[in-house]
């Protein structure tokens, strides 16, 4: 680690003071606990295959959150999206979206005439989880098609996704009346099984 630990000091420095930031420096050692959180507080938990990890919110700006657990484990969000991930194997280091997220208006997306879907592209940047240079991955390119649908007193957005690693699908399942994203199974790497993130 103290060999990695300048590498990942000069990518973070390029990165500023943002939630991806802050989750990739809640992984060096030198990183400070989270305060804890207030009682009451929003909560977000993430289930694999294998474990379930719920987070504390530590951070927000907007609807930007840097959410952490316990051994390090750290997950950014810009609404419903996961747009980094620490200590969860392989890492999303960096998310960019290109233009607006459909997801900010499920109930617009659900009203699209004649069921047209609605469309995303964002960059993302991956690292493997012994951090090694040769894991990198930058500027993989993710365009995406989304439909809606109501399905049994709530609205399912599919986004089905094609990318240099390889094909994958997004659900996210929202309040039908408000449009809220409630729920959601995201891909968060090639190396990594999708998660299933609810908010608490």
């Amino acid at each position: 680690m103290p060999v990695l630990a300048p590498i990942l000091a000069l990518l973070l420095s390029a990165c500023g003071d943002t939630p991806v930031a802050e989750a990739l420096r809640g992984v060096l050692p030198s990183a400070e606990a989270p305060a804890p959180p207030s009682p009451g507080g929003p909560g977000l938990r993430l289930a694999g295959p294998r474990q379930s990890i719920v987070f504390t919110l530590a951070q927000q700006t907007g609807n930007r959150r840097l959410w952490r657990a316990d051994g390090g484990i750290a997950v950014a969000t810009e609404g419903p999206r996961i747009t980094a991930t620490a200590g969860l194997g392989q890492m999303l280091t960096a998310t960019r979206q290109e233009g607006p997220d459909p997801l900010d208006d499920v109930l617009a997306l659900l009203g699209n005439p004649g069921g047209n879907p609605g469309s995303t592209r964002r960059t993302v940047d991956l690292a493997g989880a012994s951090r090694e240079p040769s894991t990198m991955r930058f500027g993989l390119v993710i365009e995406c098609r989304l439909t809606a649908s109501r399905r049994l007193g709530e609205i399912l957005v599919r986004e089905e996704c094609t990318s240099p690693a390889g094909p994958f699908v997004n659900r996210f399942w929202a309040d039908p009346e408000t449009g809220a994203v409630l729920r959601s199974e995201q891909w968060v790497g090639n190396e990594a099984p999708a998660v299933t993130m609810e908010m608490r």
